[in-house]
């Protein structure tokens, strides 16, 4: 990743419904979830978050398909993981990155859906 795109990426998520919206779809895994779902668990009005998923889309951190008549958006895990891997890349003096990387297909495949234990074995 180039710094333009890690700023862009940054500031897409520096706002707080965005970056509650990316967090969200982070632990929803590859499937993601439709555009209405997110509205009603973030609270916010679809006209606005069409604009947030708009900025996160361009950003490159999320990713929309269409589901029949849905619009279905999803983590962009590679851009999370090379934009950790950027901040990170000279993590201790080292020359080299210590981020974690998120698999999601290993993550869902063993069946978890609760956030907390991710979290907690990622540090």
């Amino acid at each position: 990743m180039d710094q333009k795109r890690a700023i862009a990426a940054l500031g897409a998520l520096a706002q707080d419904t965005r970056l509650d919206l990316f967090r969200l779809l982070v632990t929803c895994g590859p499937e993601g979830l439709p555009a209405g779902v997110i509205a009603q668990r973030l609270g916010v009005q679809p006209s606005s978050l069409s604009f947030h998923l708009a900025q996160l889309a361009h950003a490159g951190l999320i990713t929309q398909r269409r589901l029949s008549r849905q619009l279905i958006y999803s983590a962009e895990y590679g851009a999370m993981n090379e934009l950790l891997a950027y901040l990170t890349e000279n993590c201790c003096g080292r020359g080299a990155s210590c981020a974690p990387d998120c698999n999601p297909a290993d993550a869902f495949a063993k069946g978890e859906i609760d956030e907390a234990p991710a979290r907690a074995r990622q540090r």
